[in-house]
């Protein structure tokens, strides 16, 4: 049985997250900021994490920042819990690794069809520890890519873009396949946010950034 963590210091909001959750058979662990909650996280992960954003003392954003700075923790599916509604600060949120984000209000429906959906992609991975494509490697352990033997620093979503790309060698991806895989099938953005990472992923990799091939009104691929 999956194991969800709730960080949100209103109990109100904590309350209506717990019983849809465990009314759809999850067990549940409520926190109230990031103090208790990164204490049990050094005893338990859980397989799944609700994020608020605005919470006293250390935010949702820099928690985040925590959460996937640490090898143990790096991977474990996050949907952002927000009141705010511009699309700078979901991107930005995405882009420090969040997995999904739900907006308050919500309703109990929805925030159980994007942690069923989130939990059925995250647990269907099952990949090797490294990819490799011509002077890049990734190292999904230490969750790393290095260009010619340079570390090479990428954001969370960098990341992410680059392996389905690795792992879709040869492939043709379009930016709708791109936007469902990387940033989840209910993400609301526009395309030009697949090509905003495309273009800082080609920049930070150099010139080994010249594998990511442009398809014209179809997408990208790695040749």
């Amino acid at each position: 049985m999956a194991t969800i963590y709730i960080v949100e210091d209103d109990i109100n909001i904590r309350e209506i997250e717990r019983y849809a959750l465990k009314n759809s058979g999850y067990e549940v662990e409520e926190f109230e900021g990031s103090a208790s909650f990164f204490k049990r996280l050094e005893k338990n992960i859980p397989s799944l994490i609700l994020l608020d954003i605005m919470l006293p003392g250390e935010d949702g954003l820099d928690i985040l920042t925590r959460i996937r700075a640490d090898k143990a923790t790096a991977d474990v599916p996050v949907i952002m819990v927000t009141a705010k509604t511009s699309e700078l600060d979901k991107v930005k949120g995405l882009d420090l690794g969040a997995d999904d984000y739900i907006t308050k209000p919500f309703g109990v429906m929805e925030l159980i069809s994007r942690v069923k959906a989130l939990l059925r992609r995250t647990s269907r991975i099952n990949e090797d520890s490294q990819l490799i494509h011509e002077d890049i490697l990734m190292d999904m352990d230490k969750h790393a890519v290095t260009v010619a033997g340079q570390l090479c620093e990428l954001t969370f979503k960098e990341f992410e873009l680059l392996k389905y790309l690795m792992l879709n060698q040869g492939i043709v991806l379009s930016r709708d396949k791109i936007m469902d895989q990387v940033w989840g099938f209910e993400y609301e953005g526009e395309s030009r946010t697949v090509d905003m990472h495309i273009k800082t992923l080609r920049q930070k990799l150099g010139a080994a950034g010249g594998c990511i091939k442009t398809v014209r009104n179809v997408g990208y691929m790695i040749e």
